[in-house]
This record gives structure tokens, C-alpha cells and sequence, in this order.
């Protein structure tokens, strides 16, 4: 495709097993990913990092990336930003890195501060425990992004964005960024009716934004394969619900590697935005993640 848009990708993951330092558990021979089950064409992967990357998006216009904590199962989760910032130096890529942090523990502060001690830290995503979105120890941890002007990468399904747009609002000068386009997993009329619902409800706060990635999950864990129409709803509706100043891509792979080509993905995003305007397009694609990650 002629005339391709420069296209910042918000969500990638790199990896490199066997690591002295850092762990990636759910890529393990033995672990079943509770929502996409064995995933054995990732683990086949025993690495895949900026080359790799390179590669798959060779000729694309991908101009920087958001690398999203993935050394889950790691002793300190500031080695993964470390290493993945030695990358960086190296290469250029990643341009942006979301670090991994324990946010309800006491003395998390202590690793945000050796995460931002690495120049391309942006942001945290942090997969905490119990019913977090209203736990006072999460919010106590979350209220310290202000402090070192970070981003929060959440991943929320619909059920909870109500409890994420409380969040957004009791802390309105963090940025909070809503991860796969709320995860939908379900392709029916009636679960699109309650997603658009809750997306709603998360995009009244105007710190909220929402990554549009990670959809061709969705159809596999509701037993097809995507195509450009299964995910128009949602890429159309992510939009819809947040405007175009407040709506962004990413890719997330090479997770939706299993599912498709980058080309495939991409492509997909610019036939279903045809229609918008040339500058909507670039907001889209690049300039509100650039904005958003300070990238």
C-alpha cells in the first residue's frame, strides 16, 4: 500500500529465554494463558525483540514503539526496564517503556523510583490483586504516578470500566490509558451493546484515552478468526465512545502475531478508517501516542 502513514505502535512485547535476571513465566513449556490457552507458537519463540520486530514491520512506516511490561514471574521488575533500556541505546527502539511495579505494596515507591532512573520510562502496568480498582493500598501506589509524571496502562474489561472511570476521576492529572480497547472477548450483538456501555462510562473522564490493539484475541477466544469486519465494531466504537483526540493504536505483538500478518493488522486499521480526515488519521496513528507516552 502506496503513501503509508507513519504509525507509532503503543503496545509491543520482547522477550529473550533463557535470561539471567529476568523471567517470563507465562511462556513457560507448562503454563496455559488463562484466556488464550497454550499459546505455542509464542513459546516456540525463544526471543523476539527489536530485530524480530524490525523485521515483521519491515516497509510498514513504524517509526517508534511503546514496549508493555512482559518479564512477568521476575525477581525485580526494574531489570526488565533496564534491559530493555540498554536496547533502546543500542537500537532506538523502544522509544517508550511501560515498567511493571506492585502498586499496593508499601514501598513501591522505591522501585518507580529506580524504573524512572531509565530514560524511556513512561508508564506502569501493574496486574494487582483482588478487586484493585477500589482498594486504598492500589490507590495509594497509583497517586505516586503523578509525582513521577507517568502514564497508567490499565487492563479492564467492561464490567469494571465503571470502577476505572472513579479511578480516573480521583486522580485527574494522571493520564489513564485503557489497554486492548477494553479486552472485548465476545462477538454478539448483545456483549458490543454492553461493551459500548462501559466504554461510555470510562471515556466521561477527560484523562482517559484507549488503545486500540489486541482484538484478534477476541475473535479466537470467541472461536473465529478476525477479519476486518469482526473488529470494526470495536475499533469504530473505541472511537466513537473517546473522540479521535483521545484514541490511539498499537499492535500487540507479537501476541496477535498468532492471528495475522502486521501488514494484515495495519491495513485493517487504515480501511476502517478510510472515511476520517487526513489529519484524524494522523492522530490516530501517531500523534496522539507521541503526546500521550511523550515519545
Amino acid at each position: 500500500m502506496a503513501d503509508r502513514l507513519d504509525f507509532v505502535d503503543t503496545h509491543v512485547h520482547f522477550w529473550e529465554r533463557p535470561h539471567d535476571k529476568l523471567e517470563w513465566v507465562w511462556l513457560a513449556d507448562d503454563a496455559i494463558h488463562p484466556q488464550l490457552g497454550k499459546i505455542t507458537k509464542l513459546k516456540e519463540l525463544q526471543s523476539y525483540s527489536e530485530p524480530h520486530l524490525r523485521e515483521d514491520t519491515a516497509g510498514l512506516n513504524v517509526t517508534k514503539i511503546v514496549h508493555v511490561q512482559a518479564a512477568i514471574g521476575s525477581a525485580d521488575p526494574v531489570d526488565e526496564t533496564a534491559w530493555l533500556q540498554a536496547i533502546a541505546d543500542r537500537t532506538g527502539w523502544p522509544n517508550g517503556i511501560t515498567g511493571d511495579a506492585r502498586l499496593q505494596s508499601p514501598d513501591v515507591e522505591g522501585t518507580i523510583e529506580r524504573h524512572c532512573e531509565h530514560a524511556n520510562m513512561r508508564g506502569l502496568r501493574d496486574f494487582a490483586e483482588g478487586d484493585y480498582l477500589v482498594d486504598p493500598n492500589f490507590h495509594r501506589g497509583y497517586a505516586l504516578l503523578e509525582k513521577y509524571d507517568l502514564v497508567y496502562d490499565l487492563d479492564c474489561t467492561y464490567e469494571n470500566m465503571s470502577k476505572a472511570a472513579d479511578l480516573a476521576r480521583k486522580f485527574p492529572n494522571i493520564t489513564l490509558i485503557l489497554d486492548h480497547a477494553g479486552f472485548p472477548q465476545d462477538r454478539t450483538d448483545e456483549y458490543l451493546a454492553s461493551w459500548k456501555k462501559g466504554m461510555a462510562a470510562l471515556a466521561e473522564p477527560e484523562n482517559t484515552v484507549v488503545k486500540i490493539s489486541g482484538l484478534g484475541m477476541g475473535d479466537y477466544m470467541a472461536g473465529g478468526c478476525w477479519t476486518v469486519d469482526t473488529i470494526r465494531p470495536y475499533v469504530l466504537g473505541c472511537i466513537e465512545a473517546f473522540g479521535v483526540e483521545r484514541s490511539f493504536f498499537g499492535s500487540n505483538w507479537p501476541v496477535d502475531r498468532m492471528y495475522s500478518t502486521y501488514e494484515t493488522l495495519v491495513d485493517a486499521y487504515v480501511e476502517i478508517t478510510s472515511g476520517f480526515s487526513q489529519d484524524e488519521k494522523v492522530a490516530l496513528f501517531s500523534q496522539n501516542a507521541e503526546r500521550v507516552y511523550r515519545i
